[in-house]
């Protein structure tokens, strides 16, 4: 029963997920105003807004254009609700089961808004930031959370190295290389896991993104100066650093 209540719980966090992902790259508020169809601008009434399952009941077109919803919506309901059964299968009824709801929330929200967007809004990562600091000051949370030392410098790290890198590509290249926005993203995961995760999450998301990258250079879909979302890349090498932390801490001595 506990598993069903944290599926429903995930699926309606994911809705809110998705209000964000329209809304915010339009500088629009998510707490207030109806939801309505993009095509026919129409409000949506409470009982075609119900996650996932309105979709399938409506078969996928919005009930008064009948124009195709996009199965985006699906998606990110989906991978909010098996990312809240995960964590809680992970971690039970416990603070740090909390705080990865709100970092996997978050994360969802970053991923489809910079694939889309090519941005990464500020009024996620300055929250993200200073939340990761803040539960650093509780020894009792798991022990995947560094302390505030290691948190304060994992996330000024995370941020100078993408600043030094843009920096450096501009002067060589003289133009600009990646966004603020990945830097801000690389200093949440610093916050939120430490020093020692970043090199790991920057090599696992640039190897990520450059087996991603090769098939569309190779074909010439993209070329070399195409414009590529980094931030889904670094969120799949935080992704992969957490899968393999444990056996990273041992292999490293970490601690």
């Amino acid at each position: 029963m506990d598993i069903v209540f944290v599926l429903i719980l995930g699926a309606l966090w994911g809705s809110f997920a998705n209000v964000c992902i329209v809304r915010l790259p339009k500088d629009k508020g998510v707490v207030g105003g109806r939801s309505h169809c993009p095509k026919c601008k129409k409000k949506i009434v409470w009982y075609d807004n119900i996650p996932i399952i309105s979709y399938l009941f409506l078969n996928g077109k919005c009930r008064k254009c009948k124009k195709p919803i996009s199965f985006q919506y699906v998606v990110v309901e989906l991978i909010s609700s098996i990312s809240f059964v995960l964590i809680y299968v992970l971690y039970g009824l416990t603070l740090t089961t909390l705080f990865l709801f709100i970092l996997s929330l978050a994360f969802i929200i970053i991923f489809f808004i910079d694939l889309e967007h090519f941005i990464i809004p500020n009024v996620i990562t300055f929250p993200m930031m200073a939340l990761g600091f803040i539960k650093s000051f509780d020894p009792n949370l798991n022990s995947m959370f560094p302390n505030y030392i290691i948190s304060l410098a994992g996330g000024l790290f995370g941020y100078g190295i993408i600043w030094a890198i843009i920096f450096f590509y501009k002067q060589v290249r003289n133009k600009e290389g990646m966004g603020l926005g990945d830097a801000k993203l690389l200093a949440v995961i610093g916050f939120w896991f430490g020093l020692q995760s970043i090199p790991f999450v920057i090599f696992f998301s640039s190897t990520i993104a450059l087996l991603s990258v090769v098939p569309a250079l190779l074909n010439k879909t993209k070329k070399m100066s195409s414009q590529i979302p980094f931030g889904p890349y670094i969120i799949a090498g935080n992704l992969l650093y957490l899968i393999l932390q444990n056996k990273i801490n041992s292999l490293f001595l970490l601690y």
